[in-house]
């Protein structure tokens, strides 16, 4: 095969297939491990820069909103420059903003942070737009569901180590009485020591760009085949020829939205965490084990639906138990109380519920997806990126309960997962079988 030739699935040999998995799922780890840094930016933001929870939840808004604006874009950069050249590209967007947060650390300026994460965002928004489709046609389709789990199973394991790295990298012992002695000191002190804080970060900042920089180039130059995804065949493209626009598919819709309110309380449940802690009376360094705690959650259902599905359970039906756990687990956090010793903490029970939505929302992803984009026939790539820009719920639904957060209370703000979890259940049960708007 020679260099960036497109190919189909067909040609690859299993050697190439099995390399091409590797590399994406390692593209998967790196989506992780930089997205999932976020639950312990919140909480570092709102200290080192002084803001309120809302403020602080546009760390995940300047994120995962730059899914909206590029998800549609990023087809066309795929379609005009190829796969590799694509993903090389969205490496390098990722390295800027990377390199972004070395000016916004020098000044302590929140603004050119979120302006960051705004471009990383903005990078990763390529990278999946080119990885989801990469896993879900290199092998056989009937197995399409197992690799889509393992995917997210290496995305989830970044998210469990990424927290605690950047913790052990950033944060310091003596930490916990700084932040106790901020409110005595004077200004000058405490800007003083704040500017500290906020410059620890310039250092694995200006290396994990450079290793993105590098990265991306090294995946251009790596033997990732070109796969052909423009050509259909002739009963997929004249499928639903009589349709005219991508809105005559309700179930499509129904599911984009079904994709935002699902990717919002799964990053509420991970991103709010540390906060519902330290509003415990835990301090940031203990706090900081219970995002790696949610995950591992998830990790765990993916190996239950790894295991399961379809020997046991029909797909559907698992999306419907997960959106139903969702909505108890959420009324357990909300109306449980007592304290417990587990795992070496001793907090309110209700906290636990918060680490078990990581169950929850593990196999909803996966069910929403095929029920969405079924039958779609030569509009179904124009859905899987509607589909995309659901993502942008990351970005929404923090906000929310940040709002919540600051007018109620760190569990009442969890209200906001209910009519989230109420509409998941109406999608898996009624709403993915809508072919005509009623």
């Amino acid at each position: 095969m020679r260099k960036n030739e497109v190919v189909s699935v067909d040609s690859l040999t299993k050697n190439q297939t099995i390399l091409s998995i590797f590399l994406i799922g390692v593209m998967f780890f790196i989506f992780g491990f930089i997205s999932w840094v976020n639950s312990i930016l919140i909480p570092y933001f709102k200290i080192a820069c002084e803001l309120t929870s809302f403020q602080s939840y546009l760390v995940a808004f300047a994120f995962y909103i730059a899914y909206f604006f590029m998800s549609v874009p990023a087809s066309f950069i795929l379609k005009r420059f190829g796969f590799k050249m694509g993903m090389m590209f969205g490496f390098w967007a990722m390295a800027a903003g990377a390199f972004i947060f070395i000016p916004a650390a020098m000044s302590r300026t929140y603004e050119i942070f979120l302006l960051g994460l705004f471009t990383i965002g903005i990078g990763l928004a390529i990278l999946q737009t080119a990885a989801n489709p990469y896993i879900t046609i290199l092998g056989p389709k009937e197995r399409a569901a197992q690799r889509i789990s393992i995917m997210g199973i290496c995305n989830k394991f970044a998210g469990i180590v990424s927290p605690l790295v950047f913790a052990a990298v950033i944060l310091r012992p003596t930490d916990t009485d700084l932040f106790a002695q901020l409110d005595t000191m004077t200004d000058i002190e405490r800007g003083a020591a704040l500017d500290e804080l906020i410059r620890r970060v310039i250092t694995p900042y200006a290396c994990l760009g450079t290793f993105l920089a590098v990265l991306g180039f090294l995946i251009y130059k790596s033997p990732l085949p070109e796969i052909d995804t423009e050509h259909e065949s002739a009963e997929v493209a004249s499928a639903n020829s009589d349709k005219t626009s991508i809105f005559h598919f309700p179930h499509l819709i129904l599911g984009a939205l079904a994709i935002f309110l699902h990717v919002g309380t799964q990053v509420i449940a991970i991103d709010t965490i540390i906060g519902y802690a330290n509003s415990m009376g835990l301090t940031l360094m203990e706090a900081k084990a219970f995002p790696s705690y949610t995950l591992a959650c998830t990790i765990i259902g993916y190996w239950i639906g790894i295991l399961t599905i379809p020997k046991f359970i029909s797909q559907v039906n698992a999306l419907r138990i997960c959106t139903v756990l969702g909505t108890l687990f959420t009324l357990g956090i909300i109306y449980s109380s007592g304290q417990v010793a587990f795992l070496g903490h001793t907090v309110d029970i209700s906290i636990w519920f918060v680490v078990l939505l990581g169950l929850a929302n593990s196999l909803v992803w996966a069910g929403i997806w095929p029920l969405a984009i079924d039958g779609l026939g030569r509009f179904t790539k124009l859905g899987s990126s509607i589909m995309i820009m659901g993502l942008c719920g990351n970005a929404i639904m923090p906000l929310f309960y940040g709002h919540f957060e600051d007018a109620y209370s760190s569990r009442l703000a969890y209200w906001v997962l209910i009519p989230c979890y109420l509409y998941l259940v109406f999608y898996a049960v009624k709403g993915h079988k809508l072919r005509k708007w009623a």
